[in-house]
C-alpha cells in the first residue's frame, strides 16, 4: 500500500528499485524529580510495557544524546538486504538418528524421528538418486526440499493426530482399534448423513464446505484457530486469522465471496497481576487489545462485517489464547455452465501467483503451529497482514472468475507457494517452478524462504495459456499484481529451480503420502 501511495503521489511507477518503508513512533518520557540525569532505566521499563519485542524494536536515548543530534533513523537497521543465501544441502542418507533429530530441531521442522527416517530412506533409494543426478541435482537433500516436506507433513497441514491409528483401552480389559478419529467419527458421520443430505455439495476436500442455499446460490463456511501466532503477536495473529479464513472462502471451488465473519475468543483474566505472569508471556489485556484490533482491521478494512461471536476468560488461556475465526461466503450454483464448486488444474496450465509479495514474515507458520509455544518460538512465523490488498484481489477474482480467465484456485496456506502449488499439482500430476520469478517484498530471501513463506493476501491459480494475456491485462487494470511462476505438468514430481539451477526434485506421491502414519495408545 505504501508503494502504491508513493506511485500515485509521484505520478510514476517505482519499478523494481531497492526501497523499503519502515515506521516508528517517538515518545518523550519525563522521569520526574529526584531521578538521576540521563538515567535511562525508567524509560526502558516504560518501553517494555508499550511494545512487543517479538515483532518490534525499541531504542532509548537520553536528553543529552538528543540535544547532541542523535536521532532514531540512524539507530535502526534497514530491512533491504542484498545478499541471497546459497542453497544448503544435507547428507541425510548418511545421518544417524541423533543427527536426524538435531536437524529437525535446529531447523524448526517439527518432524519426529520416524518421519526423519522416512526422508532418509527415500534419499537412499538408488533409482530416485539416479533421477536426481540426471536432473543435475546432488544426491543430498536441499534445504528447499527439506522445508517443503516439513511444511506438508506438519501437524497443522496433515492433522496427524486425527489421522493416527489408536489402540484404545475402554477400561473393559480389551483394546479397540480406532482407524483415525477423523475418518471413523467425523468424516464417517457426515458420510452416513449424506444420503439424507442432498444439499451437501463439497465436503472435506476444498478450502471450505459448500452447501445449497437456494435454487441459484450455494453457501460456504470455514473456521480455524490462530492461537499460536496470536500469542506471539496478538494484532498480527488475529488479523491474519480473519483474512486467512476470508481467503479460504475465496479459494473454494471457482471462487466464492466472503460476506460475514464470526469469532470466539478466549483469554486469561484481564485483572491478572503482572507479577504472576511467567516470563515471556504477554499480559491478557495486551493480548485481548491486540486481538480485538486485528479483528476490526482485518474484517472492516475488507468490508466484511463480524456478525457473531463470544468471549471467555479463564486462567488456562494465560499461556496461549484461543482465537477461533470463521467466515461465511456465497457463490452462484452455476458459473460458465459448470457447477461452481468444481475447479480444474491440467498439465500445461500456467502457475500464477496473485496478490501480496513474498517476505520473511510467515515463515515456518505450519511447523511452528505444530509445536508447543515457548520463549524461543520464532517471530517470523507471524505474517504481516494487508486486508486492503486482499480486498482488491477479491474484487479482481470475482470479475476474472465470471469471465472464465482461470481454471483452478487456492490460497497460500501455512506453507505459502509450497502449500498452494504443491496441493494443486496433485490435480495435474506435477509442477515445475522457477523461484526467481516470484515477486519479493525485498531482497535477501533464500530459495527455501521464497517457497514456504506464507502471506494471507496471496492466492495461487492455474491459468490456461490461451487466456493468460487477458488475465494479466485485467490484473494490471485492477492494480493487482499477478506473476507466472511456473507450469503444471504430469511428470509426477515437484521440480524447483533457483538462480538457473535445479534445487528440488521430489516425487509428488512422497510429498503428499510419504509421511508415516502415527500410532497412539489411549485409555
Amino acid at each position: 500500500m505504501a508503494r502504491r501511495a508513493l506511485e500515485l503521489g509521484l505520478g510514476d511507477e517505482l519499478g523494481d528499485a531497492d526501497w523499503a518503508v519502515q515506521t516508528a513512533s517517538m515518545l518523550v518520557v519525563s522521569l520526574g524529580e529526584g531521578s538521576k540525569k540521563n538515567d535511562s532505566s525508567k524509560a526502558e521499563a516504560v518501553a517494555m510495557a508499550l511494545y512487543n519485542p517479538l515483532i518490534q524494536q525499541s531504542r532509548v536515548i537520553t536528553r543529552d544524546d538528543f540535544d547532541a543530534g542523535k536521532r532514531f533513523p540512524s539507530m535502526y537497521p534497514l530491512i533491504t538486504e542484498a545478499e541471497v543465501p546459497a542453497v544448503v544441502f544435507f547428507p541425510i542418507s548418511a545421518m544417524d538418528d541423533k543427527q536426524l533429530s538435531e536437524l529437525s530441531r535446529e531447523r524448526l521442522l517439527a518432524l519426529s524421528l520416524e518421519e526423519m527416517r522416512a526422508i532418509r530412506d527415500a534419499f537412499s533409494d538408488e533409482s530416485f538418486l539416479q533421477r536426481r543426478e540426471s536432473a543435475g541435482l546432488a544426491r543430498d537433500i536441499s534445504d528447499v526440499e527439506l522445508e517443503m516436506l516439513a511444511q506438508t507433513w506438519s501437524e497443522h497441514c496433515k492433522h496427524k493426530i486425527f489421522q493416527a491409528e489408536i489402540e484404545y483401552d475402554d477400561g473393559s480389559g480389551s483394546a479397540i482399534t480406532i482407524d483415525g478419529l477423523f475418518k471413523q467419527f467425523i468424516k464417517q458421520t457426515t458420510d452416513d448423513l449424506t444420503p439424507r443430505r442432498p444439499d451437501l455439495r463439497s465436503v472435506f476436500h476444498d478450502d471450505s464446505g459448500v452447501v445449497d442455499f437456494d435454487e441459484d446460490y450455494v453457501i460456504c463456511f470455514k473456521a480455524e484457530t490462530h492461537n499460536s501466532p496470536s500469542a506471539l503477536d496478538p494484532y498480527g495473529g488475529a488479523i491474519t486469522g480473519i483474512v486467512g479464513v476470508n481467503r479460504d472462502i475465496m479459494g473454494t471451488g471457482k471462487g466464492a465471496r466472503p460476506i460475514f465473519n464470526t469469532n470466539v475468543l478466549c483469554f486469561g483474566h484481564p485483572d491478572t497481576q503482572q507479577s504472576s505472569i511467567p516470563k515471556g508471556l504477554l499480559h491478557p489485556r495486551t493480548v485481548m487489545r491486540g486481538v480485538h484490533e486485528g479483528i476490526v482491521d482485518g474484517g472492516n478494512q475488507s468490508g466484511i462485517p463480524t456478525v457473531g461471536g463470544a468471549f471467555l476468560f479463564d486462567e488456562s488461556y494465560l499461556g496461549k489464547p484461543l482465537v477461533f475465526c470463521g467466515t461465511g461466503g456465497i457463490m452462484p450454483r452455476i458459473i460458465n455452465g459448470e457447477e461452481s464448486w468444481v475447479q480444474h488444474v491440467d498439465a500445461g496450465d500456467l502457475a500464477v501467483m496473485l496478490g501480496g509479495r513474498i517476505g520473511k514474515d510467515g515463515i515456518h507458520g505450519a511447523t511452528f503451529s505444530s509445536l508447543a509455544l515457548d520463549e524461543d518460538s520464532p517471530t517470523s512465523a507471524v505474517q504481516i497482514g494487508d486486508p486492503i490488498t486482499q480486498r482488491k484481489m477479491l474484487d479482481f477474482l470475482q470479475e476474472a472468475r465470471d469471465l472464465g480467465l482461470y481454471k483452478g484456485i487456492t490460497d497460500n496456506g501455512a506453507g505459502g507457494l509450497s502449500s498452494s502449488l504443491g496441493e494443486m499439482a496433485e490435480l495435474s500430476g506435477g509442477i515445475r517452478i522457477d523461484l526467481d520469478k516470484a515477486p519479493l517484498k525485498y531482497r535477501g530471501l533464500a530459495a527455501w524462504e521464497i517457497w514456504v513463506s506464507e502471506s494471507q493476501e496471496r492466492m495461487s491459480l492455474s491459468v490456461e495459456q490461451a487466456r493468460l494475456n487477458e488475465f494479466l491485462d485485467l490484473a494490471r487494470r485492477r492494480n493487482v499484481e499477478a506473476t507466472v511462476v511456473g507450469e503444471f505438468t504430469d511428470s509426477g514430481v515437484v521440480e524447483l529451480r533457483h538462480d538457473g539451477e535445479t534445487v528440488g526434485l521430489l516425487p509428488l506421491d512422497f510429498v503428499h503420502d510419504g509421511v508415516p502414519r502415527m500410532k497412539l495408545r489411549a485409555r
